[in-house]
């Protein structure tokens, strides 16, 4: 029988991640948010759904979902770019501590006039739901093929990663006075407050540095370095909860240091650290559609859509404003930040703690945190996309180095054997072998038509599907990426639209630009340079795609360089 039994559970589990990961195609093609195909998934294969599988065991669904968020977190982490916290460390991070703040208070506040529960069950469910999802959130972009303006995009990212220790530590807080009888808190939930923090902070930042040693250091097998990562950071979460911090800032710090390392098979480290977040989130979810039984959420209909519009209309953007006050953020990126306060797995995760402390309503806290979810998804999670393309955020994607294979050649000159692929779209079609523009010292080395090694690779054209041969020098991959990377889809995002006609030095006066396209300067900016007038509209912040009108023209911020303009788009109005 257990035999039997745990072949079953081995049979459910693969053919429902497999159900997922071909769902995935479907939900691309009609814009649904993936997590919730996931979601979904899980629900019609539980008691109440197709399916029949019971499952109630509430602290295996903790542990795992606590699992699968860590690795989530980890690869978060990894995505994030040192240059995004020029300008969105200190608005992401007001956000994700006052911002969680306000949001859990308006929520709670909202909770308490709806349901008319006490004041400390009601601010337990702002917290549960306070914070926002950063996988949902970015895989819906990318899904829609979307690039947010760096300013915005970042704030998400950064914000979404580091949002989650806040909303954990009000959570178990409001859980430990409710399990005590409600008592005051007092000085000792600041301590406590710090103490995770603090302890999150130090142990991450140790174990991340102590990691990255050790992966560029240890001379392992290829396929060990990504597991190594995977352990590691999961080590330092398990590490910092047994010594009372945050964990789950440890393993965001961790993610973030190996992403801005260079390290040995970064590449593979970075897609097997993928692959797990998927297989994470999908397991997360069909384990929480499971647990809920979609008959009991009939009863608290009316009251949790009421709560979830509360949080999505009045909570989220006032947190949203408040929390970036003194940043000056654009109107249209504070809507949309707004907006995508997208909600995801961990006010799921968040609800099972006050049935672990065994509370009374747990039950409720449980299903409103599901439905509150729910309605985010579908309310939020299918509209992203086109509320960005409404507000014009949407940049010109940055040159993404295209896939390619790659062979180290060990030797002292550090080579490579890099293998492109030309696709349609990209500057190489057309070009004849001996005419490709290669650097570096790189070389040459062969082209492959349909399988074949032509013999006069260097009078051939390029054609779609070629496959091309170079030798090159370590770190020669970015320059060779710009000839194979296919060009924008979307004519408003081609360069020239979007960024104007012209490009001009930032350091030209409007004066001697006004005289040359005919418009209108004050006199008291005569004098300004371009980049000195786009500054100041941003505060010394600039980002690329930032645009500034005066008179009949649009100053763009084409490029940058460090924290400095370094070209500037002219446009006609």
């Amino acid at each position: 029988m257990p035999i039997e039994f745990t072949s079953q559970m081995i049979f459910w589990g693969a053919a429902l991640t497999l159900l997922c990961v071909v769902a995935s195609v479907l939900s691309r093609r009609v814009g649904a948010p993936l997590l919730l195909v996931f979601l979904v998934l899980g629900m019609l294969a539980g008691e109440d759904g197709l399916g029949k599988i019971s499952f109630d065991d509430t602290g295996l669904a903790f542990m795992l979902g606590s699992v699968a968020l860590a690795i989530i977190i980890l690869d978060g982490g990894m995505g994030a770019r040192r240059d995004t916290f020029r300008v969105s460390l200190s608005p992401a991070l007001s956000l994700a501590t006052l911002g969680v703040l306000i949001t859990a208070g308006i929520t709670g506040t909202a909770a308490h006039w709806i349901l008319g529960l006490p004041w400390l069950e009601s601010l337990l469910i702002g917290a549960i739901v306070g914070s926002t999802d950063a996988a949902a959130v970015f895989g819906l972009l990318r899904a829609a093929g979307l690039q947010l303006k760096q300013r915005t995009g970042a704030t998400l990212e950064i914000e979404s990663g580091s949002n989650d220790p806040m909303a954990i530590f009000l959570t178990i807080t409001l859980v430990e006075l409710l399990a005590a009888g409600g008592s005051a808190p007092g000085w000792g939930v600041i301590a406590d407050f710090v103490r995770q923090m603090g302890l999150g902070l130090a142990i991450g930042a140790a174990g991340g540095y102590g990691l990255a040693v050790l992966l560029r250091r240890l001379p392992l097998p290829v396929s060990l370095y990504p597991l190594m990562a995977l352990a590691g950071g999961m080590s330092v979460f398990g590490l910092t909860n047994l010594w009372g911090g945050s964990g789950f800032l440890a393993i965001y710090l961790v993610g973030a240091m190996l992403g801005n390392t260079s390290l040995p098979y970064a590449k593979d480290i970075h897609r097997f650290q993928d692959g797990m977040a998927w297989l994470s989130q999908i397991g997360m979810f069909l384990m929480l559609g499971l647990l809920i039984n979609p008959s009991h959420l009939l009863a608290i209909f009316l009251p949790a859509i009421s709560i979830a519009l509360t949080l999505i209309l009045i909570a989220r953007p006032a947190a949203v404003w408040l929390s970036l006050l003194p940043f000056h953020f654009p109107w249209r990126e504070q809507l949309f930040i707004s907006w995508c306060g997208l909600r995801g797995a961990v006010p799921i995760i968040l609800a099972l703690f006050p049935s672990l402390a065994g509370l009374e309503l747990s039950e409720t806290y449980f299903e409103l945190a599901f439905f509150v979810v729910l309605i985010s998804l579908l309310l939020q999670g299918w509209t992203i996309a086109p509320v960005a393309r409404w507000l014009r955020l949407e940049v010109p994607p940055a040159l993404e180095e295209p896939e390619h294979l790659m062979l180290k050649i060990p030797d002292d000159q550090e080579k490579e054997l890099l293998v492109y692929q030309a696709v349609q779209g990209s500057s190489a079609i057309g070009m004849r072998g001996r005419h490709l523009p290669l650097s570096g010292g790189a070389q040459l080395a062969g082209i492959v038509r349909q399988g074949m090694l032509l013999t006069d690779w260097r009078e051939q054209k390029l054609l779609p599907e070629d496959y091309v041969l170079v030798l090159a020098s370590h770190g020669s991959t970015t320059t060779l990426g710009r000839m194979f990377a296919p060009s924008a889809s979307r004519d408003y995002l081609e360069s020239s639209t979007f960024f104007g006609e012209f490009v001009i030095k930032p350091d030209a006066l409007l004066a001697e630009l006004a005289q040359l396209y005919f418009f209108e300067v004050p006199e008291n900016l005569k004098a300004t340079t371009v980049a000195a007038f786009i500054n100041r509209q941003f505060h010394q912040k600039p980002v690329v795609g930032d645009r500034v009108k005066l008179g009949d023209v649009q100053f763009v911020v084409k490029k940058l360089e460090g924290e400095r303009i370094a070209a500037v788009g002219l446009k006609l109005n």
